[in-house]
């Protein structure tokens, strides 16, 4: 497959994935895979197999990439379950004869858990951003009635995270927060970025969301 090929078959790649839910297919390599054809239906079925996990919240990200026939997983995990799933959900594709799964699972931190929700807060509950969560507001009611105490109970917002749609992920490690996802503006980027750096307890903030329409970021 020529270079100019691959870029194409990547911005293609890009509108699939970030149509509904932010799993983004970074890297896409030449080799046995097959054709262009090929490789863009393992990527549909990939991004569906990962957008179905029950256990991918807000505050986890993944990525994907496709080299020869091995499929590349990467991203965050707030919790070891969820790197589990990703592997199982993927490895049986046709056209893909092996995992590498490099998901980074995330250390269990109540100060970590403290920023998640802290983080959530500020953002979600900003009236130029409630758009982009399915709970229209906080932690509190995402949760719903005892949701508060039920999260508490279970060991923090990382056992318990806020279901539903979310376009913007808050990646939390070790006290510093990365935003991850899509946002219809630059005005909205920033705010979020703003809204991230407030945060009691957060060490520093890096802002990696995606204007819609833009080019994204190389992967580090």
């Amino acid at each position: 497959m020529a270079r100019s090929s691959i870029r194409l078959l990547a911005s293609v790649l890009l509108v699939l994935t970030l149509s509904s839910a932010p799993l983004l297919a970074q890297e896409i390599q030449p080799g046995p895979a097959g054709s262009q054809e090929d490789i863009l239906r393992i990527v549909q079925e990939v991004r569906k197999q990962l957008v179905g996990l029950t256990d991918y919240s807000v505050f986890d990200w993944i990525t994907f990439g496709i080299q020869g026939k091995t499929l590349v997983l990467r991203g965050y995990a707030s919790r070891p379950i969820l790197k589990e799933e990703a592997g199982r959900a993927v490895k049986n594709i046709e056209g893909i004869t092996s995992v590498d799964n490099q998901i980074q699972v995330l250390s269990l931190s109540p100060n970590d858990d403290r920023i998640r929700a802290t983080v959530y807060n500020r953002i979600y509950t900003q009236p130029a951003l409630r758009k982009y969560n399915a709970n229209q507001g906080s932690v509190a009611s995402a949760l719903g009635p005892g949701g508060r105490n039920a999260a508490l109970m279970a060991g923090g917002i990382t056992n318990n995270p806020p279901i539903g749609f979310h376009a913007i992920h808050i990646v939390v490690n070790n006290g510093h927060v990365t935003l991850f996802g899509v946002v219809l503006n630059k005005s909205d980027s920033e705010i979020a970025g703003v809204q991230a750096n407030t945060a009691p307890g957060a060490f520093s903030v890096d802002n990696q969301l995606i204007i819609q329409g833009s080019e994204p970021n190389a992967p580090k």
